[in-house]
């Protein structure tokens, strides 16, 4: 969708908005969307994307909905190939557990050496390096797959265990890079091997790698129902006070709450948020069981994230001031700057959205240049800053935008 688009159909709202007597207030009631969301989309900061909100809008404002699309028809944007992500697909490709069932000498296993490896590929996946993540995975894949079928029985928990991990790595990177079928398949294998390790935990750790494969697809009710399954199942664990159980509820309860602000449900949103918070609450302390990172601070990430999907963006902003994120990983540091960037577009505070796109960039160079949000927000930012300044102009320029 064109920059020139998204403000000439932010117009023609507000022009028809008027001509049926409604304030922005009355009118984000009727469409069920928040007033901030009405103004942002009226100004032109914040995108249609989607047929079926055209649709309802078109509804109210008692248009035909190809008055709204004349200028140009609703698609999806193409995104550059993302670092690592071919490469990444390949890994999943491969018939690695074929090969070594049908191995005719049994592969040597280094199971200290193969536990350091999984270990390093989360510090990889947490620093957002992903060429450095593929290139190790590409090897220590194919490893494990071996390993776990050359080992006697009673030795192949562990190296379930283990392929659990790194496949749980690899998922959250296909995520991050925009690769949701594959990331799909990662999981889902993740999940395979947490049941042939007989680890419920693992298997509930997989889960919530599902919920973030989901929620950057867009598939919102599915995030809904494997974290809300998922959460059930560990509820008996939680009520124990199992501090790991206690860790995955929580981290499946911000997912459910970000998928909630996606789909505009700001009641079911802060729900889950303050059902986390209590569970953090209860922990008392910040932990990284099955690398999730749960805790308090990651509860006020998800937080602002919630109240900016929400278009909430004073709420958003008033929350990230209080937040101390240094002692999460660098990705989630990155993640959490992207969207106090995002808030302070929807203030049309470009300096301050650019300064923090730019300090998320230090921090994870990989992870911003190939993230979708950040790609519309410099887009974004292009349409409020004309012409745009140098550090803008440099920003774009590396994000792949003309």
């Amino acid at each position: 969708m064109s920059n020139e688009y998204q403000k000439a159909l932010g117009r023609k709202i507000a022009k028809h908005r008027k001509r049926r007597g409604l304030s922005q207030r009355e009118f984000a009631h009727l469409v069920d969307r928040s007033e901030a969301w009405v103004s942002q989309v009226e100004r032109g900061v914040r995108k249609v994307d989607r047929m079926s909100v055209l649709e309802s809008l078109a509804e109210v404002l008692e248009i035909p909905v190809s008055e709204l699309a004349a200028e140009s028809p609703i698609v999806a944007s193409a995104a550059e190939e993302p670092v690592g992500g071919s490469r990444l697909r390949l890994v999943l490709s491969g018939a690695h557990a074929l090969n070594a069932m049908l191995r005719t000498e049994p592969e040597q296993v280094e199971i200290t050496e193969l536990r350091g490896q999984a270990e390093q590929a989360w510090t990889l996946t947490h620093e957002a390096r992903y060429l450095d993540l593929t290139e190790l995975l590409e090897t220590l894949v194919p490893s494990l797959e071996a390993a776990a079928r050359s080992v006697p029985n009673g030795e192949r928990a562990e190296l379930f265990r283990l392929l659990n991990a790194t496949y749980q790595a690899c998922s959250s990177a296909l995520s991050k890079l925009g690769e949701f079928e594959a990331a799909w398949i990662a999981a889902d294998r993740s999940i395979t091997a947490a049941e042939r390790a007989e680890d419920p935990l693992l298997m509930a750790a997989g889960e919530f790698r599902l919920c973030l494969t989901f929620q950057g697809a867009g598939h919102f009710d599915q995030v809904e129902s494997t974290g809300r399954t998922a959460c059930e199942a560990l509820s008996s664990l939680v009520d124990r006070g199992q501090p790991e159980a206690m860790s995955l509820f929580g981290a499946l309860t911000l997912q459910r709450a970000v998928a909630a602000a996606r789909r505009n449900d700001a009641t079911a949103a802060y729900r889950n948020i303050a059902q986390a918070r209590s569970i953090a609450e209860r922990i008392g302390e910040e932990r990284n069981d099955y690398n999730t990172e749960f805790g308090a601070t990651n509860v006020a990430l998800h937080e602002v994230a919630c109240a900016v999907d929400l278009g909430d963006a004073g709420v958003a902003l008033r929350a990230a001031e209080g937040v101390d994120a240094s002692g999460l990983s660098l990705e989630r540091q990155g993640r959490f700057l992207v969207d106090v960037a995002r808030a302070h577009l929807q203030r049309r505070n470009a300096d301050g959205a650019v300064d923090a796109l730019e300090l998320a960039e230090s921090l994870t160079p990989e992870q911003v240049r190939s993230h979708q949000l950040v790609r519309q927000a410099v887009s974004d930012l292009l349409t409020i800053q004309d012409p745009p300044g140098p550090a803008l102009h440099g920003l774009a320029r590396r994000v792949g935008i003309p």
